[in-house]
């Protein structure tokens, strides 16, 4: 399991982003970590999260749910460079083989519903794409994206992943793009 530490360096901004692990990035730029994520994590944001990540998000929940992504892995906060507004989250998971010397990095990300269609996604993902590029740890990233979410593979493609896993019967494909 990758601590939150690891990733202190996971900094990076994009044309519209500034990116970084979510508590330095909200303390950053005034922003209420639990307020950001009761308006990112929406019913018809999480649809395709986790079922355990789906459904309404009250404060407390909001709260409840910080603390255990906290416990098992980087998230970083995506805010608007204008408006100082949260647009996304991403989750980070390094995976290490024992052998190899360097690892796979696992994501998963959600955009904040007004900002879809807008590019945030593939923005997102370009600039974690370069910062993973300027590391030497990483052979690949790799996401998983429910089958039926297109416009999320569609961010994949753009960003120069191939599907190497299409379903397995558990409704979920998998992307990778090798650095």
């Amino acid at each position: 399991m990758s601590s939150p530490s690891e990733f202190g360096d996971c900094v990076f901004l994009t044309r519209r982003l500034s990116i970084g692990p979510w508590h330095g990035a909200a303390q950053e730029h005034g922003i209420d970590l639990t307020e950001a994520v009761t308006g990112i994590l929406t019913q018809t944001t999480a649809r395709s999260l986790p079922p355990a990540w789906q459904g309404e998000y009250t404060a407390e929940r909001a709260r409840r749910w910080v603390v255990e992504r906290d416990s098992e892995s980087p998230t970083l906060l995506a805010v608007d460079r204008c408006s100082d507004e949260p647009v996304g989250l991403m989750m980070l998971h390094e995976d290490f083989n024992e052998d190899d010397v360097q690892s796979n990095l696992r994501i998963g990300y959600v955009i904040k519903e007004s900002f879809w269609g807008e590019g945030i996604a593939s923005e997102l993902v370009s600039g974690l794409v370069d910062w993973a590029r300027s590391q030497t740890r990483f052979r690949s990233i790799i996401a998983g994206v429910e089958s039926q979410n297109a416009a999320s593979a569609r961010v994949l493609v753009k960003n120069g992943f191939g599907l190497t896993d299409s379903g397995s019967g558990e409704n979920t494909d998998t992307y990778t793009l090798e650095l």
